[in-house]
């Protein structure tokens, strides 16, 4: 018989997409939330999975074999508070995905304060239209798949790589956890004012996340962008590559509304290739 998760909070982009996953590895799923809407209640739905509306500790009986707890679920919740009495096995979104999905993968992860879902969804895109059948987990449904989460059997594994924090018991930035071999920092601004004090706070986490690069991965950020450059002064032991301008790589438009340009790297103080790409297919 196949190991049961209950996911509280489910209903979340994130956590709706570790159900889906989960779901897709062989487990059984159940969940629980408040307020379930589209479109992650549809497809939820459509994923086979067990849903009940409202926290209850009977939501935890029988015990399942693993309580994965969303960052939405604090002190107080019955189910937090039943899995705690009970010493029910637990563990957060980030970590039971880095444990059951991304241990054997090759993570690209996307990160940054804006932009993170359409550069995640694109970059997915572009490995499908490859040919390379990636996985996924984003924050959102791109339209070119119609699920916001897919387990594959190709190596290459996507995620959005939020810096908000894991849950109530690890208080570190979900991205931490997830491995990424090749990762995308976009941007860097001050957000999320409920659990950073200021942007020093933030550029930490992110530091915390390049230090968990390997040596033969690839860290893909903008050229000259200040809070990602104190970000990487701090260390980095991985290749760069930079976007922008004067950065190893730059685009044309070929359009003005962007679905079709050009990419474009940058030798030794000359162009010396392009690839002519195409958003959406």
């Amino acid at each position: 018989m196949s190991s049961r998760v209950h996911i509280s909070a489910i209903c979340g982009t994130f956590m709706g997409g570790i159900a889906q996953l989960a779901k897709q590895k062989g487990f059984q799923v159940s969940g629980s939330d408040k307020n379930c809407y589209p479109p992650m209640s549809t497809q939820l739905e459509q994923a086979g999975i067990e849903l009940v509306e409202g926290f209850s500790a009977d939501n935890l009986q029988p015990p399942p074999d693993c309580v994965v707890v969303g960052n939405a679920m604090s002190r107080g919740n019955p189910e937090v508070e039943y899995m705690l009495e009970r010493g029910l096995n637990y563990r957060s979104g980030p970590q039971w995905l880095a444990e059951n999905i991304l241990h054997d993968k090759w993570v690209i992860a996307v990160a940054g304060t804006h932009g993170k879902t359409t550069t995640a969804s694109m970059v997915a895109w572009i490995l499908e239209y490859a040919g390379l059948n990636p996985g996924f987990l984003i924050g959102g449904v791109p339209e070119n798949f119609g699920v916001s989460a897919r387990l594959t059997d190709s190596i290459f594994f996507v995620v959005e790589a939020d810096e908000y924090d894991t849950a109530f018991f690890d208080k570190r930035s979900k991205f931490v956890h997830y491995r990424g071999r090749t990762v995308v920092l976009n941007n860097l601004e001050f957000d999320h004012a409920d659990i950073f004090a200021d942007l020093e706070a933030i550029e930490t986490q992110f530091h915390h996340l390049v230090r968990t690069i390997p040596a033969n991965g690839l860290i893909i950020s903008p050229n000259q962008h200040l809070s990602l450059d104190r970000v990487l002064r701090k260390g980095c032991w991985t290749p760069r590559q930079s976007f922008g301008e004067s950065g190893d790589w730059a685009y044309n438009l070929d359009k003005e509304d962007g679905s079709i340009f050009t990419v474009i790297h940058k030798g030794k103080n000359r162009w010396t290739s392009q690839l002519v790409s195409h958003w959406p297919a």
